[in-house]
């Protein structure tokens, strides 16, 4: 498997967003199915893992740590703080919260230690910014979870070039974590840039564009209740309908390259830059594979070209999140008429 500098960590140039095997696409996948993922991952060189205290409510961290335990010196560990699930009604139904606070973080961290059984997390982002907590005081409080050996490095999630420099002026930030693929290009507004200047890696999820340029076509009629695209405008049947028109172009232009759909995005997004990591999350181990056949595409600058000019910000319908999700969300916005 190819590398990639993630901090101080030579790490697979794509890791596993682990967040599928326990929500956001339908009911969570069995303990069984989700342990053979994260092995055949390990299996065939994958050495970053990306959880969080949110996925689940704490399962995905669960699971992590029943299966990988055994292997923690193989592989990079990263989880989020910062969005986790509260009992506000005191009925036993969680709802996110974000919560920036630094007890809250610092309480955060001890549970995810546990249930991930680990010694440490090597890079601990914060999920969200609260956007009533300075983000001084949210990164101050996990430079103290550093210096006291329970994390090694400090990631932002979703967050925008200004704060990313206000953090890295607390303490050096390893890692930008936000979404970005061929139709959610707002890390190319000013963040991408941001961490180039500070030395600081960009992990992208969802870079298969929550399964749109995947092989297999989408029917988000068909998708469970529980399924997270049902809330997001780009998958609406007005703008579906629009946007599927780009794919017959689409899966012409991964035949020209000799690869799969869902290769020719990851490959795309590996062609943007050396310190870009993608995180495909799967359920299944023959996507899995598929996935990490990316790593050897080799993508022609006039075919990036083509790539570039049939799937970006304008020619996508719909805001990637609804809109009490784009107001979490601290990253750039596209112009009007443009989607974000």
């Amino acid at each position: 498997m190819k590398q990639r500098q993630l901090g101080q960590w030579r790490v697979s140039a794509l890791g596993l967003g682990c967040m599928n095997l326990s929500q956001g696409y339908g009911a969570p996948i069995s303990a069984d199915q989700g342990e053979r993922v994260l092995l055949e991952a390990l299996d065939r060189g994958v050495t970053f893992f990306d959880s969080a205290a949110l996925y689940g409510f704490g399962a995905n961290e669960t699971l992590l740590g029943q299966v990988l335990r055994k292997h923690r010196q193989k592989f990079t560990l990263a989880s989020k703080c910062g969005l986790l699930g509260v009992d506000k009604n005191g009925d036993g139904k969680l709802v996110r919260v974000i919560d920036g606070r630094p007890k809250t973080l610092r309480q955060t961290c001890e549970d995810s230690l546990r249930r991930l059984q680990t010694d440490v997390i090597d890079l601990y982002y914060i999920h969200r910014l609260d956007k009533n907590v300075p983000i001084e005081d949210s990164v101050g409080a996990l430079s103290d979870l550093a210096k006291k050996g329970h994390i090694r490095a400090i990631g932002l999630s979703e967050m925008s070039a200004e704060t990313l420099r206000r953090a890295h002026a607390v303490h050096p930030i390893t890692a930008m974590q936000t979404e970005y693929s061929l139709w959610t290009r707002n890390p190319e507004i000013a963040v991408l840039q941001a961490c180039r200047d500070l030395g600081v890696a960009f992990v992208a999820f969802s870079p298969v564009a929550r399964g749109f340029l995947a092989a297999q076509p989408l029917d988000p009629s068909a998708f469970e209740a529980t399924d997270f695209r049902r809330t997001m405008p780009r998958f609406d049947a007005d703008n579906w309908s629009r946007n599927t028109q780009l794919l017959p172009a689409y899966q012409a232009l991964a035949s020209d390259a000799g690869c799969t759909p869902a290769q020719l995005a990851l490959a795309w997004l590996l062609h943007q830059g050396e310190h870009i990591i993608p995180i495909p999350g799967t359920t299944r181990v023959d996507h899995l594979a598929d996935n990490l056949g990316a790593v050897d595409v080799s993508l022609s600058p006039a075919l990036l070209v083509r790539l570039n000019a049939l799937i970006n910000q304008r020619t996508v319908v719909g805001s990637r999140y609804n809109p009490q999700a784009n107001l979490d969300a601290d990253t750039e916005k596209f112009p009007s008429g443009e989607n974000n």
